[in-house]
């Protein structure tokens, strides 16, 4: 599968979540629910995958993780809050750039309709 059919699974698969749990919860229960969902599909993924800073000479293990990574090619970055902020998509996109990954999804699980809380983020082509 390549990142546009995966991402088309997930987000399905998050709409799904969304309209048995609705909005309103942590954070962490969305993102624990959605992996639950993907690995259930058949899709292999990673939670709170570990995000090395390599700069140069200089490797840190800063602490920063991807929430959710799906297939090695997809990142999910799962929020639970009121309004999607410019920051959140910054964030996704230098994860990706960092583990040289091309599509992501910011997905904010607190909107009465999810399709409204779903930001896809390209680095590069696809």
């Amino acid at each position: 599968m390549n990142e546009n059919e995966i991402a088309y699974k997930v987000i399905g698969l998050a709409i799904e979540l969304h309209s048995d749990l609705g909005p309103g919860l942590l954070e962490r229960a969305y993102e624990e629910c959605l992996f639950h969902k993907i690995i259930k599909s058949g899709l292999r993924a990673e939670k709170q995958k570990p995000m090395p800073l390599v700069y140069e000479e200089v490797h840190l293990e800063c602490g920063y993780r991807i929430d959710i990574l799906v297939e090695s090619k997809l990142v999910i970055e799962v929020k639970s809050v009121a309004a999607l902020h410019e920051i959140f998509i910054s964030q996704t996109l230098t994860y990706m750039r960092l583990g040289g990954y091309k599509l992501g999804l910011v997905i904010n699980f607190n909107e009465r309709l999810l399709r409204d809380g779903i930001k896809r983020v390209i680095n590069g082509t696809l």
